[in-house]
């Protein structure tokens, strides 16, 4: 739910009150004069975006940024994205968000990504650090119209393990909703605390995870990545009808990273009909 604090009545020193923050970001792409562009942006308290990159032509690259560079207790993001027919648009972070330690009370984040027929959505957030005793709940809801694209995934680096700290308290609460044409079509629940982190049925304390999710795609895309994948037996993918989903944990994020960014640079010119052009602030 979103609820515009101005209108309210509340002055920019209440905003930060036993609520947290509330920001809200809404994005919207269109395709105009041979290119996308972003032809709607509205945002409500720290969530912001830079102005739009085009490293590739017609492709719309922007950067989502959040200038207080965590969210605590309380807070909660929304984030609403939808790209119009015949758009092409990549949203990435120029760095990891981070959660931090909770007082008991949960940070929320709320992600709707839509695409229209014939539009292009990719995205490709850098991995989410949660703190060790963070709460989170994370939501993310995929509308794809008939004919649309998309890859996009999200990656979780539980506890810092370069600082000596694990995930012995706290939890995150994943919920991953896509559409087809207006119908579920796939969800996926996912609740990670300190015994799924160690527990060998759960994340056997691995520090990062992350799924990947790309459509259209087919079997051929399904056996290159299995290819990329080899013999690791933390890493999987499925195809589902033309959907494929793939899933990856590792002791170190950046490592994670880096084998999404290799699926998607392998991936995209089959799913998005476009050679890989990587963010410009992915190499810094």
């Amino acid at each position: 739910m979103y609820v515009d604090l101005k209108e309210a009545g509340f002055t920019n020193s209440e905003k930060l009150t036993a609520q947290g923050w509330q920001a809200r970001l809404e994005l919207g792409f269109a395709r105009q004069h041979g290119k996308t562009i972003l032809a709607r942006r509205r945002h409500f308290g720290p969530l912001t975006v830079q102005r739009p990159f085009y490293p590739e032509g017609g492709v719309c690259h922007v950067y989502l940024l959040h200038p207080p560079g965590g969210v605590v207790a309380g807070d909660c993001l929304t984030i609403d994205i939808s790209s119009a027919g015949d758009s092409a648009a990549l949203v990435t972070t120029p760095a990891a968000g981070k959660f931090y330690r909770s007082d008991g009370k949960l940070a929320r984040q709320l992600v709707s990504l839509t695409a229209a027929a014939n539009a292009t959505l990719e995205w490709l957030p850098q991995e989410t650090i949660i703190y060790e005793g963070a709460r989170v709940a994370s939501e993310l809801r995929l509308d794809l119209a008939t004919g649309a694209r998309f890859i996009g995934w999200e990656i979780l680096a539980l506890g810092r393990p370069a600082a000596n700290e694990g995930f012995t308290t706290g939890e995150v609460g994943m919920n991953w909703q896509i559409f087809r044409a207006g119908e579920l079509f796939y969800r996926e629940r996912l609740k990670i605390d300190a015994q799924a982190f160690a527990a060998n049925w759960g994340l056997n304390g691995h520090s990062a995870c992350g799924t990947l999710v790309a459509c259209p795609a087919t079997k051929v895309q399904l056996g290159t990545v299995q290819h990329l994948i080899g013999e690791s037996a933390v890493r999987g993918v499925t195809l589902i009808e033309d959907m494929l989903i793939c899933r990856a944990l590792d002791t170190r994020a950046d490592r994670l990273r880096d084998f999404f960014q290799q699926v998607w640079r392998t991936l995209r010119p089959d799913v998005v009909q476009r050679d890989a052009c990587a963010p410009r602030i992915w190499a810094t």
